[in-house]
């Protein structure tokens, strides 16, 4: 075999490990090292009772669209939670205080306003309400 195929096979597998740990990655939810809290005001509405569900999206995302979808129904079936969505571009000291890098970004944020988790890309239904489950689980100290 040349060694052109070698590269070319070098990088088709490379390229395919790539995307696999990309869609392993994208929309999962992490812990946060650093605790942020996001108030009411800095929103310009009201935190849910329990737990609110803060996205950030952009004008022209697509997997944004089906974040809120995603969002909006888990909103309506766990009571005392909240779903705003916000637009990246008009908050953006919010978005530098969190450290948005990239939209559709879910923070779960408790009854008090901190953040609890965080996901970068759209979140799968199951993964939002184990996130909801440990907000609403979370004792502020």
């Amino acid at each position: 075999m040349s060694l052109g195929l070698w590269v070319l096979a070098g990088a088709l597998v490379a390229g395919v490990l790539l995307s696999m740990l990309k869609a392993w990655y994208d929309g999962r939810f992490r812990g946060k090292a650093q605790v942020d809290t996001v108030s009411a005001a800095d929103l310009g509405a009201e935190l849910g009772e329990r737990a609110t569900l803060l996205q950030f999206s952009s004008a022209f995302c697509a997997p944004c669209r089906a974040t809120r979808r995603t969002l909006a129904e888990v909103e309506g079936m766990v009571d005392g939670v909240r779903h705003i969505e916000l637009d990246a571009e008009a908050h953006l000291e919010l978005v530098r205080r969190l450290d948005i890098l990239r939209t559709p970004t879910t923070l779960v944020l408790d009854s008090t306003g901190a953040v609890v988790k965080r996901a970068s890309g759209a979140p799968r239904k199951p993964d939002v309400i184990a996130a909801l489950a440990i907000a609403i689980d979370h004792q502020p100290s």
